[in-house]
């Protein structure tokens, strides 16, 4: 059983019930560790994250934004305004994320090329070699 005391290289780290897997689940989510990237700066409104961010739709950012507020990464704060106003800012807990949030950037960018080349070299072959659309001899 793992005790969330996790060793490296110890296997059960990656056993369903212990936290390191729970943090995998939080940042393997493409937008949890985009938004968490872009209140690094300080506390944003939900349209300067769009604005920011890019490539994400108002229904997907307020979904992002909820799952990071349940899981304590992201605080929301609402002002007793006309018309209302809401911001949503890093908790600690959401602050803890970001150097390695980071860490995976540089890591991407350092290796994104490789990868796609692997990527590539992987799907070369089913482009080589066509599969041909008639039944083999003996189906038909």
């Amino acid at each position: 059983m793992c005790d969330g005391g996790a060793i490296i290289g110890d296997v059960d780290m990656f056993l369903a019930d212990c936290r390191a897997r729970l943090a995998f689940d939080l940042i393997g989510n493409t937008w949890n560790a985009v938004v968490l990237w872009a209140l690094r700066s300080g506390p944003r409104r939900p349209g300067e994250l769009r604005e920011g961010i890019g490539g994400i739709s108002p229904k997907v950012l307020t979904e992002t934004l909820r799952r990071l507020e349940y899981n304590g990464l992201v605080g929301r704060r609402a002002y007793p305004e006309a018309p209302p106003r809401v911001e949503y800012g890093l908790t600690d807990l959401g602050r803890s994320l970001v150097p390695l949030i980071g860490a995976f950037g540089e890591w991407a960018f350092e290796h994104g090329d490789d990868v796609l080349a692997a990527q590539d070299r992987a799907e070369a072959p089913a482009r080589e070699c066509p599969r041909d659309p008639r039944p083999a001899a003996g189906l038909r």
